[in-house]
C-alpha cells in the first residue's frame, strides 16, 4: 500500500465505521470505570520477559470515560475497533500507548482458530505465538460476566494478571471463561476476518498458524 493513500483510506474507513451498525457492537460493555474521569493503573516490569520492541511503561493514570477508535491496516484489508475506556480503562490506555509507540506496526498474527469452541485470530506477539511482549504486565479488568460474541476484541493472557500486548479478535464465537479483559468491538471490517478464515489454517485441529501469513502493516488511533 502506498503511503500517500493511507490518509484517504483512513478517512473513508472512519466514515464507514460511523455509519455502519454491526452485530459486533450490539452487546453493551460493563461500566467498570463509570463515573470516574481517571483511574490509577499498575504496570509491572517483567525483566524475565524484556520488551520485544522499544517501548516504555505507560503512565499510571488512565482515562476512564469515552471511547477511542483504533484503525488497523492488514494484508487482508482494514478494520476498526471501538475501544471503551469505561469498561477497561487501563487496558485501553495500554493499547493506545502501544499503538502510539508503533509496537504493533509490521507484526504478524501467529494463531488462528476455527473450532466448535473457539473462533479467534490472536495477534500482538512479536516473535511467535505467546512470545514477544512489551516488557511489562498489568492486572485483568473483568467482572466475571464477560461474553465474547463475534467482533469482540480482548486481551489474551497466560494466566491472571499477565496482560501485555497480546490480543484476540473473535471472528465467530468464543465459548471461554470470562477471564479475558474486553477492550471493545470491531465496528468496521469484519469481512477482513471472513477472508482470513476462508484462507485456511495450517493445522488439522484448526488451531494454529494461518495458512497464509496475516500481517498487521500499520495501526493508528482515530480522533
Amino acid at each position: 500500500m502506498k503511503r500517500s493513500t493511507l490518509p484517504a483510506l483512513i478517512a473513508t474507513t472512519l466514515l464507514a465505521a460511523t455509519l455502519t451498525t454491526t452485530t459486533a457492537s450490539a452487546a453493551p460493555l460493563s461500566p467498570a470505570g463509570h463515573g470516574k474521569p481517571t483511574v490509577k493503573c499498575e504496570f509491572t516490569p517483567t525483566p524475565e520477559n524484556p520488551a520485544a520492541k522499544p517501548v516504555t511503561v505507560p503512565k499510571a493514570t488512565a482515562k476512564a470515560k469515552g471511547t477511542v477508535d483504533v484503525y488497523f491496516v492488514t494484508n487482508y484489508g482494514p478494520f476498526v475497533v471501538r475501544m471503551d475506556r469505561a469498561n477497561a480503562p487501563c487496558g485501553v490506555h495500554n493499547f493506545v500507548h502501544l499503538v502510539k509507540s508503533r509496537f504493533y506496526d509490521a507484526t504478524q498474527c501467529f494463531r488462528l482458530t476455527n473450532s466448535a469452541r473457539l473462533g479467534v485470530l490472536q495477534c500482538g506477539d512479536i516473535y511467535r505465538q505467546e512470545e514477544g511482549g512489551p516488557g511489562y504486565k498489568f492486572p485483568d479488568e473483568v467482572t466475571g460476566a464477560e461474553t465474547y460474541p463475534r467482533g469482540t476484541v480482548a486481551y489474551g493472557n497466560q494466566g491472571p494478571g499477565t496482560n501485555g500486548s497480546e490480543f484476540f479478535v473473535v471472528h465467530s464465537f468464543a465459548n471461554i471463561a470470562p477471564n479475558y479483559t474486553v477492550l471493545g468491538r470491531v465496528v468496521f471490517g469484519m469481512s477482513t476476518f471472513d477472508r482470513i478464515v476462508a484462507a485456511g489454517i495450517a493445522d488439522p485441529d484448526l488451531d494454529g498458524p494461518p495458512t497464509h501469513p496475516v500481517r498487521i502493516l500499520k495501526v493508528v488511533t482515530l480522533g
